[in-house]
């Protein structure tokens, strides 16, 4: 067993205690703001309050997050074989717990009477979807994730060629168009929840990587084969093995060439050092990757390339 090195305790642990803030401010996002407001948005915590809602209260978010995550990630390990870490299961816990505790500090609730209360409704979903996404934005820097419409998206993503920008947009929509199917909502209601959908994607984007959504990468190691037997295996992405020189010492190496999205940087990062923490690493941000796991190909070239294929199957 490999001895953990003093530093690399000091990085697990400052990594768990941003991921354990992060999750405060996450649920802070929804105990504070939304719940006690009757709002949703979208995401498996939107879904939640929508539960809660429907229920009267009588099912409360966080139960309902906590249990529905569990059973998402039961089923995604049945039909996919994904392992998704203890750093998802700990976060779904600390989330569950952490919502808990805001729920009953009704002082820190966005409520008339309180510190927090603005009379301004479109201030309060935009206030909540800056604090979720600086919740899970963090999360997911320390190489996390707070499971939910994440887990839907990959299953999504897995078996049907949807992209995962894709999946995410139809989640969320779905969840805050639910709210219509109460009673009590009304069309403002969902105006609100979308608010907060737009507030949380933009302000994600820059916690996690200042607005970009993939990362062109390539790797010069020695053990390039570990490395990209990992992101063939365990991250299910391609990787491109180019044939390069170096003049200085004129000797022939290979040099990799990835395409991963925001969310995998970290880990891969993480993993590339531990493999070889001599290897040098090109990093290109960029906004349009088109193919399979990332965004699809306009729909004109796509109908042309199936045509195509269905012809050449003919003959």
């Amino acid at each position: 067993m490999k001895k953990l090195s003093l530093s690399d305790a000091t990085r697990v642990l400052k990594e768990y205690l941003t991921i354990t803030l992060a999750c405060f401010i996450f649920a802070a996002a929804w105990e504070c703001f939304m719940i006690p407001n009757g709002m949703s948005a979208g995401g498996m915590m939107g879904l939640c309050t929508v539960i809660q809602y429907a229920t009267g209260g009588v099912v409360p978010a966080q139960l309902s997050y906590f249990v529905v995550n569990a059973l998402l990630i039961i089923t995604a390990v049945a039909a996919m074989g994904i392992g998704f870490g203890f750093k998802t299961i700990y976060c779904i816990a600390i989330s569950s717990l952490a919502m808990q505790l805001l729920q009953n500090w009704s002082f820190l609730h966005c409520i008339p009477g309180e510190f927090f209360f603005m009379r301004e409704t479109v201030l309060i979903p935009i206030v909540a979807g800056f604090l979720e996404a600086v919740g899970i934005g963090l999360v997911l820097r320390s190489g996390g994730s707070t499971g939910g419409t994440d887990i839907i998206a990959l299953m999504v993503n897995k078996y049907w060629p949807v992209s995962l920008s894709t999946a995410f947009l139809y989640c969320d929509l779905i969840v805050v168009g639910l709210l219509l199917l109460l009673p009590d909502k009304s069309f403002a209601d969902m105006v609100y929840g979308i608010v907060e959908i737009v507030i949380f994607s933009i302000v994600v984007d820059m916690v996690v990587s200042g607005k970009r959504s993939s990362y062109q990468l390539m790797v010069f190691s020695d053990h390039y084969s570990e490395i990209a037997d990992h992101i063939i295996k365990q991250m299910d992405r391609g990787v491109t093995v180019l044939q390069a020189t170096g003049w200085y010492t004129k000797q022939d190496r290979k040099v990799l060439l990835i395409l991963i999205s925001q969310r995998e940087f970290s880990s891969l990062s993480r993993v590339i050092r531990e493999i070889d923490p001599r290897a040098f690493m090109s990093v290109s941000p960029t906004n349009n990757v088109y193919g399979e796991g990332f965004d699809e190909i306009k729909a004109g070239v796509k109908r042309a390339i199936t045509k195509k294929k269905d012809a050449d199957n003919k003959n």
